[in-house]
């Protein structure tokens, strides 16, 4: 199978590696010549995970983002929502009929992404598949290295549009054997993200923390009761705006994650997170991609799509409205909504329609 690559972050460099371990032909790009020069001059990564260190052969390192998706059977997005725009604008020229696009997670980036490649004049009949949460536990511990701490077992996935969900699925499959699990539509798989559930409560409860020490770790010393009990309250306002929409179970209850093996990493995850190390670090509050990404575009989608259902989130509301004031910034005004999409005017009948036909060529 062909696979691109896209991105130079922590999950793209984790699904280069591990797609061609797989043994699928990959073609990895990311636009920054000089920070790609390590991988791009030996055409490797190493790989460390619990099988040990290894170094794993990439078919086609590139800076040229047409090389990397012509002919590609799926293209692999692991980027920041954050960075979707900029990305599908690069994308608009070469994505063709029948290609599927990988979002892990989305927030409803694969809505985002088709309007931008359609205003960018691709007529193409493509699909944007997204999920629940990164594919992988991981980061880069250097140019040309990356760390797996563990890989999902279960990823739910919606398509946009979902009339092509069939053959969109199975070439995410292909690349995920046995991990795929199909549901809805892509507005459903936006409502899995688990980023705008876990992380919103870490990065504001440990905000003195973080700005006092030089170093500090939010899922081990930065996870106390208190902050569980946030994330149990978020994570009902999602569950019950997914019911309030008619999208089915199971909503992957972020409890699962930190007491049970039934979510999306499987066993012992967040242990095996911790016991890596590899989350304490160094962190700023004001550009991590907690609160740039899943507060500012992931916690701000949650909470326009609870008020365009009708469904009361009053967590979600307020974390939003102390990340703002912490960041000195309207996040709902700023962020990624409805409103800011051109969809809180929908009906739930066109929403639905929109998200099973897609945007017209």
């Amino acid at each position: 199978m062909r696979i691109a690559v896209l991105g130079g972050g922590n999950g793209s460099y984790a699904a280069a590696a591990d797609m061609s371990e797989a043994g699928h032909e990959v073609r990895f790009w990311r636009p920054n010549r000089e920070a790609f020069a390590p991988v791009l001059e030996t055409g490797r990564i190493t790989l460390k995970d619990a099988q040990g260190r290894r170094d794993v052969a990439i078919a086609r390192p590139t800076t040229e983002i047409g090389e990397a998706v012509a002919g590609a059977d799926l293209i692999l997005a692991p980027v920041p929502a954050s960075a979707q725009i900029d990305l599908a604008r690069a994308l608009a020229p070469h994505v063709a009929d029948g290609q599927t696009i990988y979002l892990p997670p989305g927030t409803f980036g694969s809505y985002l992404m088709t309007k931008v490649m359609r205003d960018a004049g691709n007529r193409a009949d493509f699909a944007i598949a997204e999920t629940g949460t990164l594919p992988w536990l991981t980061r880069k511990h250097g140019p040309a290295e990356v760390a797996i701490t563990t890989r999902a077992t279960r990823l739910p996935t919606g398509v946009f549009p979902s009339r092509l969900a069939t053959p969109a699925l199975a070439a995410v499959s292909a690349a995920f054997p046995g991990a795929i699990e199909p549901i809805e539509d892509a507005l459903s798989g936006a409502l899995m993200n688990a980023g705008p559930i876990i992380h919103p409560p870490l990065i504001l409860m440990n905000a003195g923390p973080i700005e006092h020490f030089d170093r500090w770790d939010i899922h081990n010393e930065g996870t106390q009761p208190s902050i569980r009990r946030v994330h149990g309250a978020l994570d009902a306002e999602r569950m019950a705006v997914r019911e309030a929409l008619g999208y089915g179970v199971p909503h992957f209850p972020l409890a699962d994650h930190y007491e049970t093996s039934n979510w999306m990493y499987g066993n012992l995850a967040h242990d095996k997170l911790v016991a890596s190390k590899d989350w304490h670090e160094r962190l700023n509050l004001k550009d991590h991609r907690y609160l740039t990404e899943d507060v500012k575009l992931g916690l701000a989608f949650l909470v326009s799509v609870c008020r365009w259902a009708g469904v009361p989130s009053p967590v979600a509301a307020g974390l939003l409205a102390i990340a703002g004031a912490a960041a000195g910034e309207n996040f709902f005004e700023t962020g990624r909504t409805l409103d800011g999409l051109g969809l809180a005017g929908l009906s739930k009948a066109a929403m639905a329609q929109l998200l099973a036909e897609g945007l017209p060529a």
